[in-house]
């Protein structure tokens, strides 16, 4: 049987960095870590750590992918948000 694949965003929320796995038509809670430490970006262990907990792991090959955004893409001066993206797939754990 093959894992179902997922999109794993991370972005700052609330001041801090929180990693969520978006799962799509469903009525069901999407998965949520929240890192501690502040605004320092979470380390690529942190990430594989905090997705392995959630129960998830990125697809072989995936890299993560980071994008700016905006409230107002047409004013420079706004406030960027950085939004890091990555193919996960759940994990039933290696030796299971």
């Amino acid at each position: 049987m093959t894992a179902q694949t997922f999109t794993a965003q991370m972005s700052v929320f609330k001041g801090g960095w929180r990693l969520y796995v978006a799962l799509l038509n469903t009525t069901d809670p999407w998965p949520e870590f929240r890192f501690a430490g502040g605004l320092a970006v979470p380390t690529f262990t942190q990430r594989a750590e905090a997705l392995s907990v959630l129960g998830f792991e990125p697809v072989a090959g995936a890299e993560w992918e980071w994008s700016e955004y905006s409230d107002d893409p047409d004013d420079p001066s706004t406030t960027i948000t950085l939004l890091a993206t990555v193919r996960v797939r759940s994990w039933t754990g290696a030796g299971a």
